[in-house]
């Protein structure tokens, strides 16, 4: 390894860059790229810093050099993260960004998993992919408008969706302690539309108001849930929640039937949607 690793990470990435793509100056240059001090002004920073941080000398830089070190650089995904494991060891805060599209390769993935509800959700909890199985056992989501579409306003708000619930209010306050740990983590508590549904979930639900006062925090993980749908009964279900490579603001979350019987159910549930 180089023993200046962030330097030349640094070094190569400037020389990727085109200067007349970046409405820069086109007089002759000695090597290809940005120069230094052309990175410098383009990260607001001095040149005598930057110089020092690509010759390994000046300690840490801060997150927010860094941020604008990746942008002057165009340093998107894993670039960025790469960036910043170099200087700081470890990885950047996830940005906040809206639900946007899915792309079609997950969206084959949820529709796989034949008789698993299955979907994808944001860091603010709203439902942007589902399979069948999720339609038929956990909610019609495709009937739903794209704001309702939001676990928690169902949770809190749908009593069908709360009906279904084991025990709900085990469910809702683990929901409502995850919710707050991705929201902080991600800075979705600065999006207008966040602090909106967390005012509307405390006007309309004391039990909301009270359990986001608690200030728990959780994570997702996995483990079992009991159902109770409405024609099939109870319906045993395992959960897991993965991360979308790429996406820091998706999660996947899958329930597997528990058992062959429940299995059944939920294949039952499917085909009775679908003969509708």
């Amino acid at each position: 390894m180089e023993p200046n690793p962030l330097g030349a990470y640094l070094k190569a990435r400037r020389t990727k860059l085109d200067p007349a793509a970046l409405g820069l100056p086109l007089e002759r240059r000695r090597t290809p790229g940005l120069r230094r001090e052309e990175v410098a002004q383009r990260a607001h920073v001095s040149v005598t810093w930057y110089t020092w941080l690509e010759q390994g000398r000046g300690g840490a830089p801060s997150p927010d050099a860094l941020e604008r070190i990746a942008v002057a650089l165009q340093l998107e995904g894993v670039e960025r993260e790469h960036l910043f494991l170099l200087a700081l060891g470890h990885l950047p805060e996830a940005r906040f960004q809206p639900a946007g599209d899915v792309a079609p390769r997950l969206q084959r993935v949820l529709d796989a998993l034949e008789c698993s509800p299955a979907m994808i959700k944001t860091t603010t909890w709203d439902v942007v992919a589902w399979n069948r199985a999720a339609a038929a056992v956990l909610s019609d989501y495709g009937k739903l408008a794209p704001d309702q579409r939001n676990v928690l306003r169902m949770l809190f708000r749908d009593p069908r969706v709360r009906a279904a619930q084991h025990d709900w209010e085990s469910v809702a306050r683990s929901a409502v302690a995850v919710f707050r740990a991705d929201m902080m983590r991600t800075g979705a508590g600065a999006s207008e539309n966040v602090r909106a549904l967390i005012d509307e979930l405390e006007r309309h639900s004391p039990e909301f108001a009270a359990m986001w006062r608690d200030s728990d925090v959780g994570h997702f993980g996995g483990g079992r849930k009991l159902f109770t749908h409405p024609q099939a009964g109870e319906i045993a279900l395992e959960y897991s929640s993965f991360s979308v490579d790429g996406r820091p603001d998706l999660g996947m979350v899958v329930y597997n039937p528990a058992t062959p019987a429940d299995a059944t159910r939920v294949l039952e549930l499917i085909r009775a949607r679908e003969s509708r």
